[in-house]
């Protein structure tokens, strides 16, 4: 076989033997790994040893129950002042008063009892709120969202938790 007329039908076999080595290769790198990590090992059902379990769960046990104690409620002392503001429970604010049309507007706020609760963000439009097309979850005790609106003017937010119906603050921000 002449090999200069046939170039093409040379480096033919050239690829397909280097792909055979190169194939032979991997195949045994392969091999190694599975031997090396013990994939695949021979079973010994057949010596009558029984391999320990991989996955061990504890037994429950009976833990008892323990009443809390019962809470005292603590009196005031003289000077010292009873009229603490209420927590609100659902706290929304805002770090801008005013924005341009479809500017960013962070709302962010706390939630201390809602922890993973879905709040929807409404805003009051003609005496009416109305949903707008935001929610935020609940985590750690807070929530962050913000919203775009080109409408100008003054445009007041507030959230609602669609599970227990809380309200929270409104927030107003002029936009324009």
């Amino acid at each position: 076989m002449d090999t200069e007329k046939r170039p093409v039908l040379t480096g033919l076999l050239a690829l397909v033997g280097v792909a055979v080595v190169i194939g032979l290769l991997g195949g045994l790198a392969v091999m190694v790994g599975v031997q090396a990590t013990g994939i695949g090992g021979t079973s010994s059902a057949s010596s009558g040893e029984e391999a320990p379990a991989t996955f061990n769960l504890p037994r429950p046990s009976d833990t008892g129950t323990t009443a809390p104690a019962p809470e005292e409620p603590v009196e005031p002392t003289e000077g010292e002042s009873t009229s603490e503001a209420p927590v609100e429970a659902l706290s929304l604010t805002t770090s801008r008063q005013s924005v341009s049309p479809m500017q960013q507007i962070d709302l962010t706020g706390t939630y201390q009892s809602g922890e993973g609760a879905i709040l929807q963000v409404q805003r009051l439009e003609d005496g009416a709120w109305i949903d707008f097309p935001v929610t935020v979850s609940v985590s750690g005790g807070s929530f962050a969202t913000y919203v775009l609106t080109g409408r100008t003017g003054p445009n007041q937010f507030r959230v609602v938790d669609t599970d227990s119906e809380v309200v929270s603050n409104e927030v107003t921000v002029t936009v324009g």
